[in-house]
């Protein structure tokens, strides 16, 4: 708890997850587009939502971000970003086709996942991947190997799913998944396929599993849940229903403190606040300024761990950062804005 939230009890308390927010995938994501504004200048153009949030999608279309469905809305010989989600090769095909140059803003730890399905398709084996429909991750991880993928879209799903050798057969998932749910779907797989393999290691990513660690440790203890992200972030929905699980007797999805019920805290002494990996703090800010002024003035912040990780820029977009910093101090800190 800061000095700033050091308030006196008032019988409405809120508890305040941490880890929440940006993970390191996201904020890479983010900076890449930043960064690729102040370099190349605006526009730029990016493939899909850089990250699946409302607030930062619109805040970087008004810094000079255009988004774009598909390569064919971007003029040709542009630049394109990739989002956080990942894309299937096809998609680096494409953009070739109209000379288009991609920076790659891809979560590595979606990239890990893709290396995982070459591999285990290379070695003729069939891929099971746990995750979501129409999902941008999963789209483009079944895209690195189509002729050995089939999805698993929940428990239910496994008792649908054939297999050529059941003793070459292997699990991959979303990263962005309930873990609880994923290992219910393991187990349901499991029991019919006793000799499934387990990916090298987790596929579900930290920060994901983090944020719903903390909110299982509170939920107990809260007449409602509070997570800010938006709907189409797998993360952040998924926060709601581990929270509900977890003991929570309600629990809510926003994108901004404006959208938040007074009906919800009708007789509420304990809130829970979280947010998806893909959340700037400074709309949980606005969360809890609403709150206060409600009368939830007592805020605990509830630690379970500390992320350090970070992850560096795209290897084209620093080359182009490098190549800009040399030409700056080759013309006496001129602007040295790298051409498109």
């Amino acid at each position: 708890m800061t000095e700033a939230q050091a308030t006196p009890q008032t019988g409405k308390r809120v508890l305040l997850a941490r880890p929440r927010g940006y993970c390191a995938g996201v904020d890479r994501a983010v900076q890449t587009v930043q960064e690729a504004l102040k370099l190349y200048g605006a526009p730029i153009y990016v493939r899909k939502q850089i990250v699946h949030n409302k607030h930062v999608v619109s805040t970087l279309e008004r810094q000079g971000a255009i988004f774009v469905e598909e390569n064919e809305e971007v003029p040709e010989g542009s630049i394109v970003i990739f989002s956080a989600h990942g894309v299937a090769p096809e998609v680096y095909e494409q953009a070739k086709e109209r000379s288009l140059r991609a920076i790659d803003a891809t979560c590595p730890l979606v990239t890990k996942v893709h290396h995982e399905a070459r591999r285990f398709a290379a070695e003729d084996y069939d891929i099971l991947l746990i995750g979501h429909e129409g999902h941008e991750e999963v789209i483009g991880t079944a895209g690195e190997a189509p002729a050995h993928i089939q999805l698993v879209d929940g428990p239910e799903d496994a008792d649908k799913v054939t297999v050529r050798d059941p003793s070459k057969v292997v699990w991959l998932s979303q990263t962005t998944l309930s873990v609880d749910e994923t290992m219910e779907t393991v187990a349901r797989l499991k029991r019919r396929l006793p000799l499934l393999q387990s990916p090298p290691s987790d596929d579900i990513c930290y920060a994901t599993q983090n944020r719903q660690h903390v909110v299982k440790e509170i939920a107990a203890e809260c007449d409602v849940v509070l997570v800010v992200g938006s709907l189409n972030s797998s993360n952040s929905v998924r926060l709601v229903e581990v929270a509900v699980d977890a003991g929570a007797r309600a629990g809510h999805l926003v994108d901004y403190a404006s959208e938040i019920s007074d009906d919800w805290l009708v007789g509420a002494g304990t809130v829970g606040l979280t947010s998806g990996a893909s959340v700037p703090d400074e709309l949980v800010q606005e969360v809890l300024d609403h709150l206060a002024a409600r009368g939830f003035t007592d805020v605990t912040e509830v630690t379970t761990a500390d992320e350090r990780l970070t992850f560096s820029l795209p290897q084209e977009l620093k080359r182009d950062m490098k190549a800009a910093a040399a030409a700056r101090a080759a013309n006496g800190n001129g602007r040295g804005v790298v051409p498109v």
